[in-house]
């Protein structure tokens, strides 16, 4: 390491945020850069630790020590290289991960750990900032088409990989513009949506085709074009058209709230209030299907759900002028320090305090959603009781605490409890695929579908899970393709 004392000299200290009285008038993106020198300094304290955990925890197995010794001596051309080798997006990752590597980082075991997803984000920005990250197309092509129909983070990961080995990618995508979750579920203050746009450009200029505004799934005919526009296309006459299909089309079907009162108007699910917010910035007009305007303005928001997506909702009520902001969680209140159920180097269940919750808000936990109540078919209120947590043949079980019952007032219930299974739009049937218990797609060894001639990758064959996750899973798919093919 070029400072084996700098763990010892120099202590943890993270980018930070603008002011929360600029942030919460604005959807730009609320957390700051470190200037280069302390960025330096701060990957100064990746210890010559012996066994990195963190690449052990990383789902894209990055080399950390590595290039964060190439930042403390100012090589970013040489960082951004060894950073680029595992992980093809970085400047998503950057943004948007849990950091998984730094709850496993060795100096975190008894201090503060390395601020590792921050040194990456700072550098493939200093990368794109000095000009190293240049278009890098195949220098021979193989002859071999694949289809890839999803451009969330898993099928542009496997569209990075399989393009550079020199096969003709062509990458299908519903919506107006690739991206998947990325772009339309996770908000502007967090990721804005100019470095997708990078990306996909860069892309776009070593040879991956994309098209967007086309949807693969139940057809009359192969291939058309609708009244709007966009295009339609059967799977069937696809997989004739191409060697292989890869499917990461994603596991969105959002968990819903079975409880009386469910139907009343003014309870909507968290992906559709995000994505509304996030077309409208982008000047989407019209994107949103038989969607009414949604929007916070002036009233009661009950967020159901402790997680991210709860957390993202929460700083966009706040943006859109909400007059209060209530966050409901049926789980207990997280520890603020790592429990000695979850030991390092494991991820530790533990309270996370992000931006949105330091702009304004309740959250309240341990508590159970009964019933919805409202007049004239609108929501008006939520019944809710306090729960007990305790475990019961080695599980936790969940009691209503009697007489804790309450009600919550509220104009707008946003339902952020999490995804379950792929949407069933023809794709799956069509192609006749198998799915397991859980809904999503079946594969068989390496990513395999029961069609031979389709794979699966990301959260259409393991379930919602972290970006992160699905770019790694995208790569491990295209490495198995390559080897196929």
């Amino acid at each position: 390491m070029g400072d084996p004392r700098g763990f010892l000299k120099v202590r943890r200290k993270t980018s930070g945020y603008r002011p929360v009285e600029e942030r919460i008038n604005d959807y730009s993106e609320v957390e700051v850069r470190l200037p280069d020198e302390e960025r330096r300094a701060q990957a100064s304290r990746c210890m010559d630790c012996g066994v990195p955990f963190c690449h052990w925890a990383c789902p894209v197995s990055n080399v950390m020590p590595e290039w964060q010794d190439r930042v403390f001596r100012g090589d970013w051309a040489g960082a951004w290289a060894l950073l680029e080798d595992r992980n093809p997006f970085p400047e998503f990752t950057g943004r948007v991960c849990p950091a998984l590597c730094e709850a496993s980082c060795v100096l975190g075991s008894n201090d503060e750990p390395v601020t590792i997803r921050q040194n990456e984000l700072a550098v493939i920005e200093k990368a794109f900032e000095l000009g190293v990250v240049h278009k890098r197309p195949p220098k021979a092509r193989n002859g071999k088409k694949v289809a890839i129909v999803g451009a969330g983070p898993a099928g542009l990961s496997a569209a990075y990989y399989l393009n550079r080995a020199g096969f003709l990618v062509t990458v299908y995508e519903g919506d107006r513009k690739a991206g998947g979750y990325l772009r339309y579920g996770i908000p502007d203050f967090k990721l804005d949506k100019s470095f997708i746009d990078r990306r996909i450009a860069l892309m776009e200029a070593e040879g991956v085709i994309f098209r967007t505004g086309a949807r693969v799934g139940s057809a009359r005919y192969a291939f058309g074009t609708r009244g709007d526009g966009s295009e339609f296309v059967n799977p069937r006459a696809l997989a004739d058209s191409v060697d292989l299909i890869l499917l990461t089309i994603g596991a969105r079907e959002p968990r819903d709230l079975p409880v009386p009162g469910r139907e009343l108007s003014g309870i909507v699910q968290a992906l559709d209030f995000l994505s509304l917010q996030n077309r409208t910035l982008a000047g989407e007009k019209g994107a949103v299907k038989d969607a009414a305007p949604v929007t916070a303005y002036g009233k009661k928001v009950v967020v159901i759900g402790g997680g991210d997506t709860g957390a993202d909702c929460v700083g966009t009520a706040n943006r859109q002028g909400a007059l209060t902001v209530t966050q409901i969680e049926v789980m207990p209140t997280p520890p603020e320090h790592r429990p000695a159920s979850s030991p390092w180097p494991l991820w530790p269940t533990v309270l996370k305090t992000s931006s949105s919750h330091m702009e304004g808000g309740e959250r309240l936990w341990a508590v159970n959603t009964k019933s919805f109540t409202g007049r004239a078919g609108v929501v008006e209120a939520i019944r809710c009781a306090r729960v007990d947590w305790h475990l019961k043949d080695g599980r936790q079980t969940m009691t209503e605490i009697p007489g804790s019952e309450f009600e919550l007032g509220t104009d707008l219930v946003l339902l952020a409890m999490g995804f379950t299974h792929v949407v069933q739009d023809g794709v799956v049937a069509e192609l006749d695929l198998e799915t397991d218990e859980r809904g999503n797609i079946r594969t068989r060894g390496s990513f395999h579908t029961s069609n031979p001639k389709v794979w699966a990758a990301g959260d259409s064959r393991n379930g919602a899970s972290l970006v992160v996750r699905a770019i790694a899973d995208g790569r491990a798919a295209a490495e198995a393709m390559i080897r196929s093919l």
